[in-house]
């Protein structure tokens, strides 16, 4: 595709110097590396392991975090990031979530200044890759019904139970793994050469099929006493890492979707019907603007809490307007493209059936719809209503 996409806000004027120069490299490192390949790694369900490095030598990965090799960039900054990945390929920014916002968010966060320094400056550069272990196969949405026990034999933790849907986990070094102890949900770092953990890719899959997701099995996983994450007790300690995600999630979405806005564009100019370019047709001029005003709406949401981010202000419940508006909408202008691509939109020519499987995933994982439904109604009504 050629057509680039014009915001009719003036969007750029809401960034600074640096900020722009963050999304001018992830851009020009989407369009370069991951674009070129990226229909075909969809289509035989291939991860390119070659460009963990690279992304680290961009400094994407752990860039919102600060100290150990991190690049200690604004929210902002590392939202335009996520949004340029997207734009190639949901599968990428997950990427870049899970190593930074989860794996390394969770260390850098919880972690012992120990902890920090054996991995935080190596998962910086990409020479290491970690995944995050917390959704169960019979708990989904409800991670205080997880069943992963973690129990005391002398000094040494013994870690049993499964773990499903864990990007990165067959190729990741360290696992940071949460199960229940007898003084509730903790977190243990889990070098994944350990005798008794397994981790076996989900084939299959018709979205996403340019990463990775696992099954996990920690059968009598004894670790150090060490390995527990000292600064994180209880459930708060693992959402405070979805929450880094889901904020990434909220602009990521943006990219997807302007990615397939850019394709209607571009097919709406180029293809004629009834004599002239189908984009002069009153209805396809009426689709085009209803996804503009969508995506452009998106884009300034995502600004809004990038800038309430920065600011240390930013809620749950405002993480949950983001993540389920954005998503929602990016398969919506997805839906609707691939509607004026017509037979050829269902094509690998386009991205818009790829983004579309992917959207689809990324509506289901770091909270469903329902639960963020769930977590605003809570923060308008007082009421809790997910039991």
């Amino acid at each position: 595709m050629t057509t680039q996409l014009q915001h009719v806000f003036d969007y750029d004027d809401l960034l600074t110097d640096t900020e722009r120069e963050w999304q001018a490299k992830a851009r020009a490192f989407a369009r370069e590396r991951i674009a070129p390949v990226i229909e075909d790694d969809f289509e035989r369900a291939h991860f390119r392991r070659e460009l963990i490095g690279l992304l680290g030598q961009q400094g994407f990965l752990g860039m919102h975090l600060s100290g150990y090799g991190c690049a200690g960039t604004g929210a902002v900054a590392y939202g335009l990031v996520c949004l340029e990945l997207e734009a190639a390929d949901s599968g990428w920014r997950t990427f870049v979530s899970v190593q930074g916002s989860l794996a390394m968010s969770a260390i850098h966060k919880y972690g012992s200044e120990a902890q920090k320094q054996t991995w935080l400056p190596r998962m910086a550069r990409g020479e290491a890759v970690g995944c995050f272990a917390l959704t169960e196969a019979q708990g989904g949405s409800d991670p205080a019904a997880m069943m992963t026990t973690a129990r005391r034999d002398g000094d040494d933790w013994v870690l049993d139970g499964t773990k499903r849907w864990i990007g990165l986990a067959s190729i990741a070094d360290v696992a940071v793994v949460w199960a229940t102890t007898p003084d509730g949900v903790r977190g243990f770092l889990v070098p994944t050469d350990t005798p008794g953990f397994t981790a076996t890719p989900i084939t299959g899959k018709l979205a996403m099929r340019a990463s990775i997701q696992c099954d996990v099995v920690l059968d009598g996983v004894r670790l150090a006493g060490d390995a527990i994450l000292p600064g994180a007790n209880g459930l708060s300690g693992p959402f405070g890492c979805l929450n880094e995600a889901r904020f990434g999630i909220v602009w990521g979405a943006m990219g997807a979707a302007r990615s397939c806005l850019e394709a209607a564009l571009e097919r709406s100019t180029a293809r004629s019907v009834f004599g002239k370019p189908i984009g002069q047709h009153q209805l396809t001029q009426a689709k085009l603007a209803d996804m503009l005003v969508e995506y452009e709406k998106g884009v300034l949401l995502a600004h809004r809490l990038g800038r309430l981010k920065e600011r240390g202000a930013l809620t749950p419940a405002q993480i949950s307007v983001g993540k389920l508006n954005n998503v929602r909408e990016a398969l919506e202008i997805a839906h609707t493209t691939r509607a004026i691509l017509a037979g050829d939109g269902i094509t690998n020519e386009w991205p818009v059936m790829r983004h579309a499987a992917n959207l689809e995933a990324v509506r289901t994982y770091e909270g469903t719809d329902d639960i963020h439904a769930l977590v605003i109604g809570r923060a308008l009504t007082g009421l809790a209503a997910f039991a």
